[in-house]
């Protein structure tokens, strides 16, 4: 017997609807596409916040949050001109009885005529705002743990550079550190060796002068070629020491556009011809403080290494202006270099240029591209060495084919400015003469005994010593002695400082002048000759020795 199935009644369908959208947790939209009239569940009502519903279609989408809504009539227009069978959307809602706002996902079926005409759109709402938030809430953490990676990766980075860059600062302060106590120990014998060699051909050359005729003629040659020898060598380890930073600086307050309006005749005749030169001077130019000397040397060797990277002529501009280093850019720097107002200036040319590699390593002492006997490989690394030691900041741009800027950057200069005294320089070893009693204190005995010589020479009495010690028992028995000329680096346990110390104990207003082949902190720090210092450099000359002692005796005090 075949088995037969009841047909369900209107109100079983009805009910077995709403326990299948209970179950789902849907709620069905029946669109009558040709008449715009809806039908919704009563669960779909409850979802949509609509309590009495006229059925029309305007009505139902009225609910949807107007930032949707022309979305949401493109995708079904778009859906029934393509005739699509289902599509699915997602949108918002803003309930009508609460005013909240819920976000609702509906899957939807279409139904054609014959002739691909919509008929109906039947389709299942279901409320997914709980989701959303969810999937929100993990967006926004996946964010926060994104940028959380990113921020500690960066982190890592600029560690990983910071680190790179204090290696690099002491790689090249260790560098620095061997060069300057190799430099240091070199200079000093070097430069008492000098000494005495230029002493001893000076000699030659007075003693020469009382000669006549070609034996005299070729003395006097030979005399010169080697005193000429004894300045190169002697401008060798100025350089030596320069880039060391071990060169005593006797900084002063100065304008920076006289210094270099003061030297522009000169280099004009260092340029020659066929170099134009031009400058370019900043109004209101900060003052600075550093030695002027140094820094007139320093221009000087940028206009020279300009000259000889334009061979076929071209045009030097040296340019000044004030200037501030930010932190951005002196965090970039291999060495530390203070943040901060600057006067600078720089050298331009219109040359060959440098590619990158090159001018990485310009400033290496000993590093150059002359060619061979054209240059020592020291005149950059000076300048380096300088304006470090000045407390600045020293950069060069430059590009094949494109020229070379070199740019010095000194700080700028805050206090009131300084009246620099100059006393009245003897001029000629007559004018040098005197008769004071003057204590030579030198542990090398060749040039102890050279030193002498000069001084008896002008006329000077010389008391001798070859240690401090001695000469404190010289001070202590003679009460004569108007001046103590004293080296610095001695052997004994005594420096050249502390012997003056003592000494001005036992005789408050002798004067003292100081003599050194390389910085000693016993009267540089940081670079600059104490306040209360006169020095002389070696390798000095019978006239420089003479003039500057004649010219400490005279001053005042």
């Amino acid at each position: 017997m075949p088995e037969t199935h009841s047909k369900l009644t209107p109100e079983e369908s009805a009910e077995l609807l709403a326990l299948a959208e209970q179950i789902g947790r849907g709620g069905v939209i029946d669109w009558d596409v040709a008449s715009g009239n809806v039908r919704l569940s009563a669960h779909a009502m409850a979802m949509y916040g609509i309590e009495n519903f006229d059925g029309r279609y305007d009505t139902w989408i009225a609910t949807v949050h107007r930032e949707d809504q022309t979305r949401l009539r493109a995708i079904i227009a778009n859906a029934l001109a393509e005739k699509q069978r289902e599509f699915e959307v997602d949108f918002r809602i803003v309930r009508p009885n609460d005013g909240e706002l819920r976000w609702i996902q509906t899957r939807r079926l279409v139904f054609y005529d014959d002739a691909g005409k919509p008929l109906r759109v039947v389709g299942v709402s279901i409320d997914v705002t709980e989701q959303k938030r969810a999937a929100v809430q993990v967006l926004t953490f996946t964010e926060s743990l994104e940028e959380a990676v990113r921020e500690r990766t960066q982190a890592l980075a600029d560690e990983y550079e910071a680190r790179k860059q204090a290696e690099a600062q002491l790689r090249q302060a260790q560098k620095m550190e061997a060069v300057g106590q190799l430099t240091g120990g070199v200079a000093h014998d070097f430069n008492n060796l000098l000494t005495i060699i230029q002493g001893g051909l000076e000699m030659i050359g007075r003693q020469a002068e009382a000669l006549t005729g070609a034996p005299a003629a070729r003395i006097t040659r030979g005399k010169d070629m080697a005193l000429e020898a004894v300045r190169r060598a002697s401008r060798l380890t100025e350089r030596l020491l320069a880039f060391a930073r071990q060169q005593p600086l006797e900084p002063k307050v100065i304008d920076a556009n006289k210094l270099v309006a003061g030297i522009c005749e000169l280099l004009r005749r260092t340029l020659g011809e066929t170099i134009a030169l031009e400058t370019v001077l900043a109004g209101g130019l900060w003052a600075t403080h550093v030695d002027p000397n140094q820094l007139e040397n320093a221009v000087l060797n940028l206009v020279v290494n300009a000259r000889d990277a334009m061979a076929n002529g071209g045009k030097v501009t040296i340019e000044t202006a004030n200037s501030h280093l930010d932190s951005a850019y002196i965090g970039k720097l291999a060495e530390p270099v203070k943040a901060g107002q600057y006067v600078m200036v720089s050298v331009s040319d219109s040359g060959a240029g440098m590619d990158r590699a090159t001018a990485e390593r310009a400033f290496e002492p000993f590093f150059t591209t002359k060619g061979i006997g054209k240059g020592t490989g020291l005149g950059l690394s000076q300048v380096y060495g300088f304006v470090r030691q000045s407390a600045g900041h020293v950069a060069i741009y430059s590009e094949a084919g494109e020229g070379t800027t070199v740019k010095i950057y000194l700080p700028r200069y805050h206090g009131i400015e300084e009246v620099a005294v100059e006393f009245e320089r003897a001029v000629g070893a007559a004018a040098a003469l005197g008769s004071e009693t003057i204590l030579v204190v030198e542990d090398e005995e060749a040039l102890r005994l050279y030193t002498v010589e000069i001084l008896s020479e002008l006329g000077y009495g010389v008391l001798a010593a070859a240690a401090g010690a001695v000469a404190l028992e010289i001070i202590e028995r003679r009460d004569d002695i108007d001046l103590l000329f004293t080296d610095i680096v001695m052997p004994g346990g005594m420096n050249g400082r502390q012997l003056a110390e003592e000494a001005r104990r036992l005789r408050p207003r002798l004067k003292v002048l100081y003599t050194t082949g390389y910085t000693a902190n016993a009267i540089v720090h940081h670079g600059r000759v104490d306040p209360d210092v006169e020095l002389i450099t070696k390798p000095f000359s019978f006239k420089s020795l003479g003039q500057k002692i004649r010219a400490l005796l005279d001053a005042p005090g």
